[in-house]
């Protein structure tokens, strides 16, 4: 690894200007790894001003020869992991999203484990880097979170993000083949069990937690890995009003395309596209849970969805319980926290 990144006046104006997330993830990339197809400095500045992301884009379209990005085959990176984790994500998610941990007894000391989580927000996904890096900073864990496809893959990305970025940072691709092998590995691994119906879910229905899948059941029964469930509450105002719009989406080849009034500001503005309203992220840990299917009755077939059923069900009354607690109440207007910190 190179040496330490070094927060310049640069850095720290895109750490406060929205449209500068994407040039800070991309520098410390840079920082990190050869990247002489990636963005540069004059495109970089053109980010920053309304409608000059589509000149940076045409720019290194041009340089490139009229090709793509190609995603390349990258490899997980705990180092690289813990650098961003500590270099870029601290100061977002402590000052920014003034995420908080509650219940830190209930974390288990020990490896390996299912993480889930409510999934919302229709945005970049946030919430589910804010919880990683509470629980590597509390923990030391290395964490690798289930991500879908698109984050890999989709032609947007590639162009904003370096190719290959998801994978080292240990992002594991939401297919079956993928899940099963990190789980076998013994992975510290992230799960949001909606899927996509999380985020589509739109901020209509922003506290109804969806169907979850049955997946991380039988993965969970068939390795004898314990599940860690999550609830978080704030990431239903990381884009609200937002409704996904289907009919839209499909022509884009998008998993959601959210509509909402602060949509007008991403087309002026593509580089919003990794940045989310401010929010406080409050993730309340629950006891650990392992499945067994065996003893349960029913159709074998069954078992693991019955059984992911109900503890969603389970976790959906406990994210109601957590929305009408005063005292949950009363955290959410607290004056946010400067440094890491959590809550037992």
């Amino acid at each position: 690894m190179a040496e330490p990144y070094s927060f310049g006046w640069f850095d720290r104006f895109c750490l406060w200007y929205p449209p500068g997330w994407l040039i800070l993830f991309n520098r410390h990339w840079q920082h990190y790894h050869p990247d002489t197809p990636g963005w540069n400095w004059l495109e970089y500045l053109l980010f920053l001003v309304p409608g000059g992301f589509y000149l940076a884009l045409l720019l290194r379209w041009l340089r490139s020869l009229g090709r793509s990005p190609q995603a390349a085959p990258e490899s997980f990176h705990p180092d690289y992991q813990r650098a961003f984790r500590e270099e870029i994500l601290g100061p977002i998610v402590t000052r920014y999203f003034r995420a908080e941990l509650h219940h830190c007894d209930r974390l288990p000391p020990d490896q390996p484990l299912i993480i889930t989580m409510n999934h919302a927000g229709m945005c970049f996904p946030w919430d589910f880097l804010c919880l990683a890096y509470l629980l590597g900073h509390e923990r030391g864990w290395t964490i690798q979170p289930l991500a879908g496809v698109s984050l890999f893959e989709h032609p947007w990305v590639v162009w904003w993000l370096p190719p290959g970025w998801s994978q080292a940072l240990g992002g594991v691709r939401a297919e079956a083949d993928a899940f099963e092998a990190a789980v076998a590995h013994n992975a510290v691994l992230l799960y949001a069990p909606e899927g996509l119906r999380g985020p589509r879910k739109g901020w209509s229905r922003r506290y109804q937690i969806q169907t979850f899948h049955p997946s991380f059941m039988t993965l969970s029964d068939r390795y004898h890995i314990p599940i860690l469930p999550v609830v978080c509450l704030g990431n239903e105002f990381l884009h609200p009003w937002a409704e996904h719009q289907a009919w839209l989406a499909k022509p884009f080849a998008m998993p959601f395309l959210p509509l909402s009034p602060g949509m007008i500001f991403f087309l002026l503005f593509p580089s919003l596209g990794v940045w989310a309203l401010r929010s406080r992220l409050r993730y309340y840990v629950q006891p650990l849970y392992t499945p067994q299917l065996q003893a349960q009755e029913g159709n074998g077939r069954s078992r693991p969805y019955d059984a992911a059923q109900a503890l969603r069900d389970t976790l959906q009354r406990e994210l109601h319980s957590l929305r009408k607690s005063p005292k949950t109440a009363s955290a959410a207007q607290s004056t946010p926290a400067a440094e890491p910190h959590s809550k037992s």
